[in-house]
C-alpha cells in the first residue's frame, strides 16, 4: 500500500469506486504471494500486481464487470510452466484473486486504511470471501475496530496473523474470511554509532526500514558522518528510549556499540519484547562473556537465545561494508521467513 498512496489520493477527486484486487490463495510457485494488491480504476489504469504478469489483463478485464455490478468477485488462475518463465519463475502455480469494488474517498474502512498507510500506522484488514458487498472490518494498531461487525474467532485470529506476520484465510460458520495485514514500515534499531552503523543504515533506507540509531556516546553519536542519514539519532541510553518504539514482530535490532554497557542495557529491555530479531556484534568469545553477564542477572536461557551471534550471515565478511551487508541479509531472511 506505502507504494499506491499518492496514486490512489489523486484517484480519489473523481470520487469514483476502484476495483481492489488481492491475491488471497496459493498453490505450487505461484508468482506473486499471499497479500499481493492490484488496484484497477474505472479508466482501466492498474496499479501493483497479482502474477507478475500473468493474468492481470484477465483481472482487469474482470475488474470492470465487478465496477458496473458493483459485487465481488472470486477469480482463480492455474499459470502454465511457459508463461511462469515468462515472468522468471522455474514452474507453474495457481492463484485466487479475489476483487471487490472498494471507494478510498468514500467509506470508513477505506478511508482509515489509507489513512495510516500515509501515517505509518499498521492496519489488520478483514473481508469475507463472498459475492455482493461482504463484510468489511479494520482493526487499527492501537487494537480499536471500525466497519463492519466480526466474529470473536474472527478478531482473535486476526491478531494472532499480525504478530505471525502472515495473511491469511479463516473460516467460520460458512464464511470465509481473508485477513490482510498492512505493516507500518519496518524498525530498524541500531544500537550504537560504529562505523558498520554507516553502511548498515544505507541498506535499512534502501530496503524502506524506518531506521533508528541510539547511542549515549556523545562523541560516536555527534561525529558518526551518515551518507544515507537514519530517521532518529538518538544520544540516549536504550533503556531510556526503547520504550517509544513498538517493539514487535515488525521491529528488528542490531546491537554494535561494542560496548557491554551499552549492549547489555540494550538486551535486557528487547529480551523482553516481541521484537522480530535481535542480533549482536562480537565474536564467539565476546557473546560467550555476554552470555555469563545475562545468566549471572537472572535472564532466562530460553531469551539469551534469541541472540543472533555472531550477527550476520556467514559471508566471511571482511570490510565494514560485507560486514553490514551480512547483518542486512539476516535481518531479511528473519522478516521473510513466515512470508
Amino acid at each position: 500500500m506505502n507504494d499506491f498512496v499518492e496514486i490512489l489520493k489523486k484517484w480519489n477527486k473523481t470520487g469514483a469506486p476502484i476495483a481492489l484486487a488481492r491475491v488471497i490463495k496459493t498453490w505450487g510457485s505461484s508468482p506473486r504471494p499471499v497479500g499481493s494488491v492490484m488496484m484497477i480504476n474505472g479508466d482501466g489504469s492498474m496499479v501493483g500486481s497479482v502474477s507478475g504478469g500473468c493474468v492481470e489483463g484477465a483481472v482487469a478485464k474482470s475488474s470492470k464487470e465487478v465496477l458496473t455490478g458493483n459485487a465481488s468477485k472470486l477469480l482463480s488462475y492455474g499459470i502454465s510452466d511457459e508463461d511462469a518463465w515468462s515472468v522468471g519463475l522455474s514452474c507453474g502455480g495457481s492463484i485466487e484473486v479475489f476483487v471487490q469494488p472498494v471507494n478510498f474517498s468514500a467509506g470508513e474502512v477505506w478511508l482509515k486504511l489509507l489513512e495510516n498507510t500515509e501515517a505509518n500506522k499498521s492496519s489488520i484488514l478483514i473481508s469475507s470471501v463472498e459475492k455482493g458487498t461482504g463484510v468489511n472490518a479494520l482493526i487499527n494498531e492501537n487494537g480499536d475496530m471500525l466497519g463492519d461487525s466480526i466474529p470473536e474467532k474472527i478478531m482473535n485470529a486476526a491478531q494472532k496473523a499480525y504478530e505471525e506476520r502472515a495473511n491469511k484465510i479463516v473460516e467460520h460458520e460458512g464464511t470465509t474470511y481473508f485477513i490482510h495485514i498492512f505493516p507500518r514500515k519496518n524498525l530498524l534499531l541500531i544500537i550504537g554509532a560504529a562505523h558498520i552503523t554507516v553502511d548498515l543504515v544505507a541498506l535499512g533506507n534502501k530496503y524502506d526500514f524506518e531506521t533508528v540509531v541510539i547511542d549515549p556516546r556523545g562523541y560516536f553519536a555527534q561525529n558518526t558522518v551518515f551518507t544515507s542519514p537514519p530517521s532518529q539519532l538518538l544520544q540516549s541510553y536504550p533503556s531510556e528510549v526503547l520504550d517509544k518504539f513498538p517493539l514487535d514482530a515488525y521491529t528488528f535490532c542490531a546491537i554494535l556499540s561494542h560496548d557491554p554497557k551499552i549492549d547489555d542495557n540494550a538486551l535486557e529491555v528487547l529480551l523482553l519484547s516481541d521484537a522480530g530479531y535481535i542480533g549482536a556484534l562480537g565474536s564467539r568469545k565476546t557473546h560467550a562473556k555476554r552470555v555469563a553477564r545475562l545468566r549471572e542477572r537472572g535472564v532466562p536461557e530460553a531469551l539469551i537465545d534469541r541472540i543472533h551471534a555472531p550477527i550476520g550471515m556467514p559471508i566471511y565478511a571482511k570490510s565494514a561494508k560485507e560486514i553490514a551487508l551480512s547483518v542486512m541479509g539476516e535481518i531479511i531472511q528473519a522478516k521473510n521467513q513466515f512470508l
